[in-house]
């Protein structure tokens, strides 16, 4: 099998067949296969497109690649969840303990953020002393007795992807969906979940900018999910506007922690409700979804989910004093009010570009060797709908240097798109795919 017939093959539009695809992928792992011809055929496939049983074949082989946990030894069905990635997006900090403290058990492969902001681990790093790394036999261990453990990826979780990925993104091939689907889906099943919630973002702070493309990359998600025996189901939520208020690490914990309390933003914790209700049918706790919205409102309601919080985060060394008390959380020198300059109603708030103002005043990384300010990012003050005078306060500025506060108010005043008349129009949750 040479790799210059399959690029042939598939650049004259046919399909590859699954010993085809398995050989692309070992010997691209392994080295044998330079990244010249790698390239070559991304870029067939991003014109030529595969159809679902090739999408499904590249998932597995890339699954294949590297490790595959086994997680039979925790009790339940066990759910993961994914975000396709968003600003403000907080969802793991509040949907974990919430099902868990329902009985769901959550056993979770996290990473570091690059971007806007940290990702899941970074921002459980807000809490001094928590450690995403503990021996497998611990991590089963904690989901056994806590119901919830976060690690961080290894190494040898899917490299297929991680090689295929550093060569996408520098070939202009990201933007696929095949391509997009297999990777997502690759690291969840290697994560060695038995059923999968996803949440796929739509609009400007998201990958997918409509949601046309968005349940298109949903559906195929869902195909792949089904295809090897995991019960997947994907959620469209809005992206349009940053979710919830905080942009920011510990802005956003403290945002996690408030709504555990039940005085959370609206729109963050009714996309938990959402995402979470699935979780629960997935994990057959309940057989509707308002059934499972109403064993977490309870949760959230008699304290049991922020109880949950603290038993996990004390269970991973971190410092649960800051639960309680907010104030001990990491915190800026510098909160600094932004005016609106003009008056009428927010009609859009630029997600992805007010997320690159936080990252920019140290809330996310440039580069993977960039250093994050865990204290550091926005409040928002108003979002879509709202009504603003000349005056009124936009968002608030929380920063550690005096010297970038006056381009990020800008940034922000910039970002906001303020009309004279608009009705908000545009739903939290597009559609759910089954």
């Amino acid at each position: 099998m040479r790799m210059y017939d399959l690029i042939l093959k598939k650049r004259n539009g046919e399909e590859l067949t699954t010993e085809e695809i398995n050989f692309i992928i070992e010997n691209y792992t392994n080295g044998s296969i330079p990244d010249y011809q790698m390239s070559a055929l991304l870029m067939a496939i991003y014109f030529k497109k595969m159809n679902e049983r090739e999408t499904a074949d590249l998932t597995m082989a890339m699954v294949n690649s590297g490790d595959v946990i086994d997680l039979t030894k925790i009790e339940g069905i066990k759910v993961d969840k994914h975000s396709t990635g968003g600003v403000g997006d907080t969802t793991t900090l509040i949907l974990t303990p919430m099902v868990a403290a329902v009985g769901v058990p959550v056993a979770k492969m996290s990473g570091r953020g690059l971007g806007h902001t940290g990702g899941t681990i970074d921002k459980l790093e807000t809490f001094e002393n928590f450690s995403v790394a503990m021996s497998e036999e611990k991590f089963i261990d904690n989901v056994n007795t806590h119901k919830i453990a976060v690690a961080g990826q290894t190494a040898h979780l899917v490299p297929a992807d991680k090689k295929i990925y550093a060569l996408r993104d520098v070939t202009a091939t990201v933007d696929n969906v095949s391509l997009i689907a297999s990777s997502i889906m690759s690291k969840k099943i290697a994560s060695g979940a038995d059923a999968i919630v996803l949440d796929v973002k739509v609009g400007d702070g998201a990958f997918m900018k409509t949601v046309e493309n968005a349940r298109e990359l949903g559906n195929e998600m869902v195909k792949i999910g089904k295809s090897v025996n995991r019960n997947t189901i994907a959620v469209l939520s809005d992206m349009d506007q940053p979710l919830g208020f905080a942009i920011g690490n510990a802005l956003e914990v403290e945002e996690a922690i408030e709504t555990l309390k039940g005085n959370g933003p609206k729109d963050l914790e009714e996309l938990c409700l959402t995402l979470g209700s699935q979780m629960l049918i997935l994990a057959e706790k309940a057989s509707t979804e308002e059934e499972a919205r109403k064993m977490l409102e309870e949760v959230i309601e008699n304290g049991s989910a922020l109880e949950k919080l603290k038993e996990f985060v004390e269970a991973q060394g971190g410092d649960i004093s800051v639960i309680d008390d907010t104030t001990k959380l990491p915190k800026a020198k510098y909160v600094v009010e932004v005016k609106a300059t003009e008056e009428g109603v927010v009609k859009k708030i630029h997600s992805d570009k007010m997320g690159i103002v936080a990252m920019e005043l140290g809330a996310g990384r440039a580069t993977k060797e960039s250093e994050i300010d865990l204290a550091v990012g926005i409040v928002l003050n108003k979002k879509r709908g709202d009504k603003v005078k000349k005056g009124d306060v936009l968002a608030y500025i929380h920063s550690n240097n005096e010297s970038n506060i006056e381009k990020a108010t800008k940034g922000v005043i910039e970002n906001y798109v303020i009309v004279e008349n608009y009705e908000n129009n545009i739903p939290l949750v597009h559609d759910i795919i089954k």
